[in-house]
């Protein structure tokens, strides 16, 4: 379960990155909260914080899961909304990712709904603009 949590950051991550070129979204450094939320976990999950680097130039590098392929199946951006559908394959099945993220100039609120055979997760998303990125 953690190597799935991990390739949908990573793979959120560098989704915001290609699609921000298209957004009214600040370039820099981004602070970005992301919340998981399980039916029937008896105790929640704490938040993780991660900033991260977000330019039109720069790709963010990719820290691919060993075992596990994923590929983008359907992404749409209508506005400052980007939508995705993206599924993993790994030994232990196949994980389906369903995305929403909005901009909101510095700001950015999102989800992700991640489905892997029998258990299901969403993780809520909060990024802000924090500054330039270090070099």
């Amino acid at each position: 379960m953690k190597t799935c949590l991990l390739s949908m950051l990573v793979f959120l991550f560098l989704f915001l990155n290609g699609s921000a070129i298209a957004q009214n979204m600040k370039e820099g450094l981004w602070e970005i909260t992301a919340k998981m939320e399980m039916q029937g976990m008896p105790m929640q999950m704490p938040p993780q914080t991660n900033t991260h680097c977000l330019t039109k130039k720069d790709t963010v590098p990719q820290k691919a899961e060993p075992g596990q392929e994923c590929k983008v199946i359907k992404h749409d951006v209508k506005g400052d909304t980007v939508t995705w559908v993206m599924e993993c394959k790994s030994k232990e099945g196949t994980t389906v990712l369903n995305g929403k993220v909005t901009y909101k100039g510095e700001t950015f609120d999102g989800v992700v709904k991640m489905k892997q055979t029998d258990m299901e997760m969403t993780q809520n998303l909060k990024g802000k603009w924090i500054g330039k990125c270090p070099k």
